[in-house]
C-alpha cells in the first residue's frame, strides 16, 4: 500500500551537524514536530488525529479516524531527552518517531551519507539547508542539494539522468566552432556501454567522492579532464 503521506519538500527539512573529525563533519536531515502537524492536517484534517503520551512522555501515539473501519487507528513509538528542556524535547521526540511510523518523513532514511571534508572545528560553525530534493518512483531520496549559510552548494547528490546538464561555455573561451565538452552525454554512453543505471552511477560516484578518491564537482561543471578522473576512479575499482 502506498504511505498515504506526500514526501518533504525541502523547506521543510532541517540539517544539523553529527561527527566532528579534525578532517570533516557529516550532515544529518531531520524534521521538527510542526512539520508532522502541519502534515496531518493537510493530509487527514485538524480534526481526524490526535496525539497521546504515556510514561512520562517517553511513548506517543498517535492515532489517524478511520472512516470506513468507524475507529481511531493508532501507532505508537518511543523517543529520547533533547540537551535542552528534557521532557518537552522528550515529547516532540516521541511524537515524531509515531508520525514516521504513520510514512511522515520516512524517505529522509534513503538520504545519502553527507560528508564535508575540511576543518571540522570551523565547518560545525556553518548553518546549513537543504536547497533541492527529488524521490524515484519507490519514495528514495535521488537529489539532494546542500548550501551553507553564504549560498554556496557543500554537497550535491543527484542519480537522476536528467540532472545531468551540459556546462554552459566560460565566457571569453568559446567562440564559433569551438565544443564544448557534453559531459552529459559522454555519462550516458558510458552507463550504456557498461549495464549501469543511472542510479548505479551516481550512488558509486558518490562513494569514491566520500572515499576521497575523486574530488565533489558538479555534473554542471563537469569538464573533459575532471569527467576522464572520474572514469579512470571508476575503472580502478574493477581491479581492486
Amino acid at each position: 500500500m502506498a504511505n498515504m503521506f506526500r514526501p518533504l519538500r525541502a523547506d521543510e527539512i532541517d540539517v544539523r551537524v553529527g561527527v566532528v573529525r579534525e578532517k570533516g563533519i557529516s550532515l544529518l536531515l531531520y524534521k521538527d514536530a510542526r512539520c508532522d502537524m502541519n502534515i496531518l492536517d493537510e493530509t487527514v484534517g485538524p480534526y481526524n488525529w490526535k496525539r497521546t503520551h504515556s510514561r512520562e512522555n517517553a511513548n506517543c501515539v498517535v492515532e489517524i479516524w478511520d472512516e470506513k473501519k468507524g475507529q481511531w487507528i493508532g501507532k505508537e513509538d518511543t523517543g529520547t531527552e533533547s540537551n535542552t528542556e528534557a521532557e518537552k524535547g522528550l515529547a516532540s521526540d516521541s511524537f515524531k518517531r509515531a508520525c514516521v511510523n504513520w510514512g511522515i518523513g520516512r524517505e529522509l532514511y534513503t538520504a545519502p551519507f553527507v560528508w564535508l571534508r575540511g576543518d571540522g572545528q570551523e565547518l560545525k560553525k556553518d548553518y546549513y539547508t537543504v536547497t533541492a530534493i527529488a524521490y524515484d518512483e519507490r519514495g528514495n531520496i535521488n537529489r539532494l542539494k546542500i548550501e551553507n549559510d553564504d549560498g554556496k552548494a557543500v554537497f550535491d547528490f543527484s542519480t537522476r539522468l536528467e540532472d545531468l546538464v551540459e556546462p554552459e561555455p566560460i565566457k571569453g573561451t568559446a567562440g564559433p566552432g569551438v565544443k564544448i565538452f557534453d559531459a552529459t552525454a559522454a555519462i550516458k554512453a558510458y552507463c550504456e556501454e557498461n549495464g549501469l543505471t543511472a542510479t548505479d552511477f551516481g550512488r558509486k560516484r558518490r562513494e569514491l567522492i566520500n572515499a576521497g578518491r575523486i574530488p565533489e564537482i558538479g555534473y554542471n561543471v563537469l569538464d573533459e579532464a575532471g569527467y576522464r578522473q572520474l572514469i579512470e576512479a571508476f575503472e580502478a575499482e574493477k581491479y581492486e
